[in-house]
This record gives structure tokens, sequence and C-alpha cells, in this order.
């Protein structure tokens, strides 16, 4: 595993992507950001913190830190699709019982488990929130991360 620290520009512009995407930063956050690389993955920590993973150009928070969920909009799924959710899978629109806020395809979205309200995953939109009201079957947001993935796991490693 590679490990650095992005130049002040360079976090700003990280912090201001994280910012755009609705990701919650908190007060005490000094900005100094750190990357550790893992084959074709980019993990982002903040202040020591992981904050932020990058795929295939694509840069999403991370469930580690449910604070910094905060404004991102949500899908709300029954309990029998966590078990599956959290293996992976897609969000299909039968597994939906709730739409929070407003989303459009490719917008980032969380994943809530209906018991307990909890991010279970995070994924990408592949329709718009008015269109995924409407729908009884389909798919509905594509999985990125998932409670005890991959990312999950580094990501708890680099904390301890």
């Amino acid at each position: 595993m590679r490990r650095y620290f992005l130049r002040k520009k360079e976090a700003r512009a990280f912090l201001a992507e994280m910012a755009r995407l609705g990701v919650e930063l908190g007060r005490g956050a000094r900005g100094r950001v750190e990357v550790a690389e893992l084959d074709d993955l980019k993990l982002f920590l903040l202040d020591g913190q992981p904050l932020a993973a990058e795929r295939k150009g694509r840069l999403f928070p991370l469930l580690t830190r449910p604070e910094a969920l905060g404004e991102l909009p949500a899908v709300v799924v029954d309990m029998g699709a966590v078990p599956h959710v959290c293996n992976g899978a897609d969000v299909m629109a039968p597994g939906i019982v709730e739409v929070r806020g407003d989303f459009g395809p490719g917008d980032l979205v969380k994943v809530l488990d209906e018991k307990h309200g909890k991010a279970i995953a995070l994924g990408e939109a592949l329709l718009s929130s008015g269109e995924v009201r409407g729908m009884r079957k389909g798919k509905v947001v594509k999985n990125l991360h998932y409670v005890g993935d991959r990312i999950w796991r580094l990501a708890k490693s680099l904390v301890g």
C-alpha cells in the first residue's frame, strides 16, 4: 500500500468536492488529507480518519463515517433487502419502502435499513427520485460501497 499527503491546493480541491457531494466535514477538520492507494482503490483520510474512497474515477464518502453522510438523499429498504444489499447486490424497487430527498441519475444515494435507519450502503442512482417513487420493479441504485466490503475493512484497518 502506498501512502502520501496531498499538497494544500489538492487538499482544498478534494475538500471542496466532498462539500459539493453534500458530505459533512465537521468543524474540527484541519485539512490534512492523506491518500492510501491499493490496486484500483484510493482511500482519503482527513486528519488521520478515513473519509472517502475513489474507484474507477468515482469519489464517494465512506460508511465508516456515518456523520459524513448527512446531506445525501436516501432510499430506505425493508429488512428483507438488507442481507442482499450487504452482500453487494444493487437496490431493486420492490425492496424500497421510502425515498428521502431528491436526486437524479448518477447522484450519490445512501441506502438505509428500515428498522434502525442506519446507512448500510452507498450507491449511484440509476433513475430520478420521482421515477423511483412510482416504480414497482427494476434496478434503482447501483451499489458502490456496503457494510463489510473490501473498502469498509480497509478503512477500519487504517484506524486501528
